[in-house]
């Protein structure tokens, strides 16, 4: 998960649909918008170019008892169903960062190794529940294991995540024989933006390893693209 710039101006229709009985949340100008301002990814488990996508409310509007969190553009967020599904559980309701404000990087650790994934709090001792129950539910995105289906659909981003860290680990020795390549520092800059598949692991991975790519550091390593916690 890592920080997104939410377009400001609510899309047209949902001022419109708020206004019906049975008024719908995912027109297609939200579902546009939404996709651009997300990068075509789920903002929770970061797979990019989904071709099943569902428009989440990142805060519960208990069949539309609390209508305003139905249409509050706000609150809509571009969501895969894999990870949809697990965020439903009670759980997580109302406990989960908003990455529109927040920046979760600053928060959260995104570990990828040895084939598992681990999220956990920056801060090990923190008792802020938001940031821990989020951490379980990136988690669990990855590594629920309780159906099935479930299992299929972690591997299947377990595997995605491994081919981009494959690359990156390629890149970062290629730089590490050849410092001054720009073929390779541009395909660097490329994995460690927010707009890249899986950014937040790739990102974390970047900032915990610098000092194995001393050269690297003022290159990459600055706030408008990958600073230092």
């Amino acid at each position: 998960m890592v920080k997104i710039e939410r377009t400001p101006t609510p899309p047209a229709s949902l001022a419109i649909e708020s206004q019906k009985a049975h008024g719908i949340y995912n027109s297609e100008d939200v579902i546009f918008q939404l996709k651009q301002d997300f990068h075509s990814k789920c903002y929770l488990c970061e797979l990019k170019d989904l071709t099943d996508i569902q428009v989440e409310h990142l805060l519960p509007h208990y069949n539309r008892r609390i209508k305003e969190r139905v249409f509050d553009w706000n609150n809509l967020f571009y969501a895969c169903p894999h990870c949809n599904s697990i965020k439903k559980s009670s759980i997580y309701d109302e406990k989960i960062l908003d990455c529109c404000k927040v920046d979760p990087e600053s928060l959260l650790d995104h570990i990828y190794q040895d084939g598992k994934v681990h999220v956990r709090a920056h801060d090990p001792s923190t008792q802020d529940e938001t940031v821990l129950r989020t951490a379980e539910l990136l988690e669990n995105c990855f590594e629920k294991n309780n159906t099935g289906i479930r299992i299929v659909q972690c591997q299947e981003r377990v595997n995605r995540l491994a081919e981009a860290m494959n690359a990156l680990y390629k890149t970062l020795e290629a730089l590490k024989k050849e410092p001054s390549s720009k073929r390779y520092l541009c395909a660097l800059r490329g994995m460690i933006s927010r707009e890249y598949k899986f950014a937040g692991f790739i990102r974390y991975y970047v900032r915990s390893h610098l000092d194995e790519y001393p050269q690297l550091c003022g290159k990459i390593c600055n706030r408008s693209i990958i600073p230092r916690l």
